[in-house]
């Protein structure tokens, strides 16, 4: 074995994790998890932000429209779907 390999093995790769919203939850075992953050405007240098949308695998069903969740990337599942729900840190509020 060479010296690259064994340095690989050792240390698992982090994975990536985001905390966003669920906007929609009509799938099943899949959520819809928005994620907002901040840039600046490259010209006017005001903070913008932006939005990105996330298909999560949700086992059991467990989250609902308006949960915070903590989603974290996995292997392919789907065409469209990377990412796994970790868990949920915050309910959303019943009206």
């Amino acid at each position: 074995m060479q010296a690259s390999e064994t340095a690989s093995e050792t240390r698992p790769r982090r994975r990536l994790t985001k905390v966003g919203r669920v906007v929609s939850d009509k799938m099943d075992k899949t959520v819809v998890v928005s994620v907002d953050y901040l840039r600046r405007h490259p010209l006017y240098r005001k903070t913008i932000r932006r939005t990105s949308k996330f298909k999560a695998h949700d086992e059991h069903n467990r989250c609902k429209v308006g949960d915070v969740v903590l989603i974290e990337e996995t292997r392919p599942l789907s065409k469209t779907k990377r990412w796994i729900v970790r868990e949920i840190l915050e309910r959303a509020q019943e009206i």
